[in-house]
This record gives structure tokens, C-alpha cells and sequence, in this order.
């Protein structure tokens, strides 16, 4: 369980292929604080740290994982955000995040607001019951609020300290990033669906 409120950034420096898995060899500031076994947030996917390296940590994503995420586009060099497991005795400063991407979305608008700046995506519209004004979402694992929803669109603004220390400084038209959806809409929605049905 996570809280969406990054505690770093990776840079991947290595990706080799076992089959249909992908092992990923990231860097980060925090490379040393990571044990074994342990469970972190990577542009908002779950995934589990299986080596400690020197100032670097290795990790596997699946065949499902890599076609549903936006970690089968990564290269080498690229950045992700991460964030450890929350803590029950700690805030929390964003909101509930399993760390289980739903879709991706694509970045369709990104705008500089003089000190603020602006994105807009567009996400498969079978979501759309899930997507609310002013509702919470998980974009590449950061916790954000959306506004300006339309049936299969919504912009997110962002602060200057999310944007450089963030991999959102990296999105641009085009890019596609991963999306959860708030764990109380989901619930909400899976009752109403079996409440019509009877």
C-alpha cells in the first residue's frame, strides 16, 4: 500500500530480457536504504526488489505487467518515480494507492501556467464512471486531484516541487503514463454494478 507522494526517482541503467520478463537495473539516491524482498512503488506499479548492487537495485516485471504499464516503453536512462510501502503509523499525505495500475492514459495538452504547469490526458472511456471532478487519482504513482473531467479526459495541475522532483517534468504530447483509480470509487462501482443486476 502506498500513499502517491514520491520519495525519489530511479534512473534506469540496465534492462535485460528472460523470456517474456524484463529485468530492470535502476539507480536511485535511496539505492542503499532497499532490502530484499521488499515492495516498491515504480511510476506506480508494485514490484518487488530481488538484488541489492552496489548504488543500484534490480527488479522483474512480467509479460502482463509490461503490456499493461508504461514500464515496457522504458529505456535506458529514463527516470521513474518510486516511493516505498506506507508506514501504518505515519501520515497520510495523499491518498490510498495499491500500487495496481488500472489503465494508461496519454498526455494529449501540456500547458506552463507561469510557475505552475497543466496536464491533460485522455483515458479509455470505460473508465469514465471512475473519473470525477475533483476526485483523486495516482498518475505514474503521484497522487494528484483532477478537474476539468469530460467522458474520457481530465487535467491535473502541478506544483513546482512535484514538478522537479518528479518524472511529470518528462511528460509531454504523446507520452502515456499509468493511472489507478481511487480504491473508493472501485468498491462503489463494483456494488452499484451487482446491486442493478438483482
Amino acid at each position: 500500500m502506498f500513499t502517491g507522494i514520491i520519495e525519489s526517482t530511479a534512473t534506469v541503467i540496465a534492462i535485460s530480457e528472460t523470456g517474456t520478463n524484463r529485468t530492470f537495473t535502476l539507480s536511485s539516491p535511496i539505492s542503499g536504504e532497499l532490502k530484499i524482498d521488499q515492495s516498491i512503488s515504480h511510476n506506480g506499479v508494485c514490484l518487488t526488489v530481488e538484488k541489492i548492487l552496489p548504488d543500484a537495485y534490480q527488479l522483474t516485471a512480467i509479460e502482463e505487467t509490461l503490456k499493461k504499464t508504461n514500464l515496457g516503453d522504458l529505456q535506458v536512462g529514463e527516470t521513474v518515480n518510486i516511493e516505498r510501502c506506507m508506514q501504518m503509523n505515519g501520515r497520510l499525505d495523499g491518498h490510498i494507492v495499491q500500487g495496481h495500475v488500472d489503465a494508461t492514459a496519454t498526455c494529449i495538452d501540456r500547458q506552463n501556467k507561469n510557475g505552475s504547469w497543466e496536464f491533460r490526458f485522455r483515458f479509455p472511456i470505460e473508465f469514465a464512471t471512475l473519473v470525477i471532478e475533483k476526485g483523486s487519482i495516482s498518475i505514474n504513482g503521484i497522487s494528484l486531484t483532477i478537474f476539468n473531467v469530460t467522458d474520457d479526459e481530465f487535467t491535473v495541475a502541478i506544483i513546482p516541487y512535484t514538478f522537479e522532483h518528479t518524472n511529470i517534468q518528462h511528460i509531454k504530447p504523446g507520452t502515456r503514463v499509468n493511472i489507478e483509480f481511487d480504491i473508493v470509487g472501485k468498491y462503489l462501482k463494483r456494488f452499484m454494478d451487482i446491486h442493478k443486476k438483482q
